[in-house]
């Protein structure tokens, strides 16, 4: 299999390590709106580089690997959609509902397959939450509590083209509840801080937010995210049920220090990154892609997934500016 890989910054290049790896990717093209990351890419993990995405599309891929810029994701899925192309994008489509609609448009006329980058969905801990509470083993369902906290914050650069927080970061958090539960959120309560840096200010965003989800069946859902949590990367998910309570994103590396007496020692390495504590789940949806691509599997995480993750992200962002409960139809 031929693969063509758009955009070579951090996780673009971390795609291209895994898919040089993979021992159905007979050979990978890549390309970048920086032609020397692109070759300096290409030369690492034995790649083609092609000098821009027409040069990529007209090199004979079966398919395309999207990891550019979030600005220029709805385009390039539309382009390869219209080259009969299969695309696996990292999320979002696209920073707002119109786009993304005009992107899964393009990829419905062309009958191609995309799959959406929400790699928590092949994390073993989020997998194993999924199984427990479709299996019972919690009883009711009824609290959920989720947690996103970057170590530090991104370039000041790139806030006014992240989409804010709750579209760049609490959307994985609004996916995993979703797919998790199997469950719909219906209303959002949302509130924001941007008494850190100055930067989150200036691009009208905030560092540090806090979310109140309500599920179709009343279950009810508390949410956070900061990009200014200094002990380390800190993901986690808990589930609250009647008969048991369950935890993912708890091992040895947490960044979470106990105050009890006979608590373990704080833990000598934390997470860094989402490189590093989800390296596995993007190495398996890839893989899953790839066995897409070749017609062995159904598609893990289309582009309606995604809509649906945006649209309570909105809401969310819709709550915090206007300081109101939003009913996510309302979008």
């Amino acid at each position: 299999m031929r693969i063509g890989l758009i955009g070579t910054g951090r996780i673009g290049s971390f795609h291209a390590g895994a898919l040089a790896r993979h021992p159905e990717v007979g050979s990978l093209v890549v390309t970048d709106a920086e032609a020397a990351r692109a070759r300096a890419v290409a030369a690492a993990v034995d790649a083609e580089a092609a000098p821009d995405v027409a040069a990529l599309l007209g090199a004979g891929v079966d398919a395309v690997v999207i990891a550019s810029a979030t600005a220029a994701h709805a385009a390039l899925i539309a382009r390869a959609a219209r080259a009969g192309l299969p695309v696996f994008c990292e999320k979002p489509i696209a920073l707002d509902v119109p786009g993304t609609l005009a992107a899964l448009a393009a990829v419905a006329e062309a009958g191609t397959e995309l799959q959406l980058g929400f790699m928590r969905r092949f994390d073993a801990g989020y997998r194993a939450a999924r199984e427990a509470v479709r299996a019972g083993l919690l009883g009711r369902l009824h609290t959920v509590r989720t947690v996103s906290s970057d170590p530090e914050p991104p370039p000041a650069a790139y806030l006014p083209l992240s989409g804010g927080l709750f579209r760049d970061c609490m959307i994985h958090d609004i996916d995993m509840v979703r797919w998790v539960t199997g469950r719909e959120i219906v209303e959002v309560y949302a509130r924001g801080a941007d008494a850190g840096p100055a930067m989150f200010r200036e691009a009208g965003d905030v560092d540090t937010a806090a979310a109140l989800l309500t599920l179709d069946d009343g279950t009810l859902v508390t949410a956070t995210a900061t990009r200014c949590n200094g002990a380390g990367y800190d993901v986690r998910m808990e589930l609250a049920g009647e008969l048991d309570q369950l935890v993912v994103g708890l091992d040895e590396r947490t960044p979470l220090t106990s105050l009890e007496p006979r608590s373990p020692a704080p833990p000598p390495k934390p997470w860094p990154g989402f490189l590093e504590r989800f390296a596995p789940a993007y190495e398996a949806e890839l893989d899953a892609f790839v066995r897409l691509v070749r017609g062995g599997a159904p598609n893990p995480c289309d582009g309606h997934e995604a809509l649906a993750a945006l649209r309570a992200a909105e809401a969310c962002e819709r709550s915090r500016r206007e300081r109101r409960p939003v009913a996510v139809a309302e979008g």
